[in-house]
């Protein structure tokens, strides 16, 4: 099984830099992961449905067909880390599907992005910015496959 994040921007702070490489280094002890930054949208804010339309476009294009994709929105459905666990330990035993990330821009995400996604996740109910967003994904999918293996990391 592997792990595709599809993320719009690049992270720009070295604090959100050191602690993704970190969670990347851990998580690629036990899974294959592949990180697609996308260039955000230059153009006219006042035409921001324009931007969001034509990343989502570029989105679509790099989500494998077969891929269970798993969108991130501040409004999708807010789950535990024992259920994102859950979720993966399934797919690995069942389906075995790859999964594909996805983190929206600033702006968000184009409704077709959504329509596209198996599961719409929430980090929290709080807007994040999309590079922590990426930064608390990473960690999350890490702390899931500890779960897993039954490690101490998650502390339940």
């Amino acid at each position: 099984m592997k792990f595709r994040l599809v993320c719009v921007g690049r992270l720009s702070e070295d604090w959100l830099k050191q602690g993704a490489a970190e969670y990347l280094k851990r998580l690629r002890r036990h899974y294959s992961i592949e990180i697609v930054e996308l260039k955000e949208e230059q153009g006219q804010l006042k035409d921001v449905a324009g931007l969001v339309r034509r990343e989502g476009a570029r989105i679509l294009e790099r989500i494998p067909a077969d891929a269970v994709a798993i969108v991130l929105d501040e409004k999708g459905k807010l789950v535990s880390s024992e259920d994102l666990a859950e979720r993966l330990q399934q797919e690995m035993l069942h389906g075995g599907r790859d999964w594909c990330l996805v983190i929206g821009g600033p702006y968000g995400l184009d409704p077709a992005v959504r329509s596209r996604a198996d599961l719409v996740l929430s980090l929290s109910r709080m807007t994040l910015t999309h590079q922590m967003a990426r930064l608390l994904l990473l960690e999350q999918l890490y702390r899931s496959g500890t779960i897993i293996r039954n490690e101490p990391y998650h502390n339940r």
